[in-house]
């Protein structure tokens, strides 16, 4: 199910034509393995983000090649410090390149293993954690997500809408059971105030209060 006109997809990503080229190749070799990543006009949102709350420490629980962490640091200086993490070494490999060549000015700190035992395992508060992990894993990062965020950071969270499958009843795998709980906890928690952005294949942001 397109979340999204194709037709309103296609012009927005148009906008974003001037990006660097190295979002631009990174593209093309996650379309080339098949490997999901959020995408520009996602990225744009995360940048966004990190600009509007000036954020100074963001948390990334699955970083995949670090697309959405160049996203992050667009524009940002030395201030900011991100944390990501993924399984492979060979990802934090490729991650590493990548920010290399893109003489990003952030401090990265690329952690390997479990993203939620390394959330857990790290001390102090974040301005903004960004969530793209196992989608049945989803409730438990929401969970272990808001007491790490700081007064006022946010909890931003990709495929929400998960192909258009929460809406179907028909669904009940895992991973859409996964996703159709992290919304519910998201919506019904007073420690947040939360809203799903229709945009690509769903974005929950999560605001701590």
């Amino acid at each position: 199910m397109e979340i999204t006109n194709p037709k309103i997809d296609k012009y927005m990503n148009n906008l974003l034509e001037n990006r660097s080229n190295i979002f631009k190749e990174i593209e093309e070799y996650a379309k080339e393995i098949g490997f999901p990543i959020i995408e520009p006009l996602v990225g744009k949102l995360l940048n966004q983000y990190a600009h509007i709350l000036k954020a100074k420490r963001i948390l990334e629980l699955g970083s995949g090649f670090g697309y959405s962490a160049l996203w992050f640091s667009e524009g940002m200086d030395e201030t900011t410090e991100i944390i990501c993490t993924d399984f492979k070494e060979e990802n934090k490999q490729l991650a590493e390149k990548f920010f290399k060549r893109a003489e990003i000015y952030t401090r990265i700190d690329f952690k390997l293993g479990d993203a939620l035992q390394i959330l857990d395992e790290t001390e102090g508060k974040f301005d903004i954690i960004f969530n793209d992990i196992e989608k049945e894993d989803y409730p438990e990062a929401f969970r272990n997500s808001v007491p790490k965020l700081r007064k006022g950071g946010v909890l931003i969270t990709d495929n929400t809408l998960w192909y258009g499958k929460v809406a179907s009843k028909n669904e009940k795998d895992h991973q859409t059971e996964g996703v159709r709980e992290y919304n519910k906890l998201a919506f019904s928690d007073k420690r947040v105030i939360s809203m799903i952005i229709p945009l690509r294949d769903g974005i929950t942001i999560s605001l701590k209060l």
